[in-house]
């Protein structure tokens, strides 16, 4: 795979390409084209969180699973969709506690390439999937490379919000240092678990009570 990635993470990241686990991702890949396989997000948009964040601005983390699998979805963005695709249940959630929280009133778009542009890393664990097919990619290596990302990030930079919802998430914080960031842990926003915890937990304003305290700009969360 030709990775073509911002250059301040392609410097931040420059060990981890030479991985074994980024040969098998890339190998697994070229055979999926090679059957013809629908592959969500297109290829240049699978280190999109990346572009949209370089590694010098990132003062969130926002942690999804894997890609949406549906056509037109994904963007490489988690929890993202493109502008003029229906605003995802779990967003949905994400709103509703943003109005809750700040009230913000709640967004047309589901397209959160303004919350990534401010340093908001929108990043999944795991960065493709097959159409249709639910983490039919969680075992070809992306959850060793995103968690060597985690790592990094947490080892090179300081005061960084994370965002871990529910338990896959949260099964993340043991790559972080919790001496140094600021760890907001809740309830998935999915329908299923929202009412668990994620309704009313405030990291919204949390984040940017943490980034104000650290001389650094709060979050602007309307997309």
């Amino acid at each position: 795979m030709d990775v073509k990635i911002e250059p301040s993470w392609k410097i931040a990241l420059s060990t981890l390409f030479d991985q074994p686990y980024f040969s098998k991702i890339t190998a697994h890949l070229k055979t999926e084209k090679a059957l013809n396989s629908t592959i969500y997000p297109k290829g240049t948009l699978i280190f999109n969180a990346f572009e949209q964040t370089p590694f010098d601005q990132v003062k969130v983390v926002i942690l999804g699973q894997d890609p949406y699998h549906n056509p037109g979805q994904a963007m490489g963005l988690s929890f993202s969709v493109p502008e003029g695709v229906k605003t995802p249940p779990s967003l949905v959630n994400i709103y509703k506690e943003l109005h809750k929280d700040i009230g913000m009133p709640i967004p047309t778009t589901g397209n959160l390439t303004n919350w990534a542009q401010q340093g908001v890393l929108l990043l999944n664990a795991v960065l493709t999937v097959r159409a249709n097919e639910p983490g039919s990619h969680s075992k070809i290596g992306w959850m060793d490379f995103t968690d060597d990302v985690i790592k990094i990030i947490s080892a090179q930079k300081k005061n960084v919000v994370f965002l871990l919802w529910g338990n896959f998430a949260q099964q993340k914080q043991v790559f972080i240092d919790a001496t140094k960031h600021k760890i907001l842990k809740a309830a998935h926003p999915s329908p299923l678990s929202a009412h668990n915890g994620f309704f009313g937990c405030k990291h919204f304003s949390s984040t940017n009570q943490y980034l104000t305290q650290y001389q650094n700009n709060p979050i602007d969360w309307m997309p």
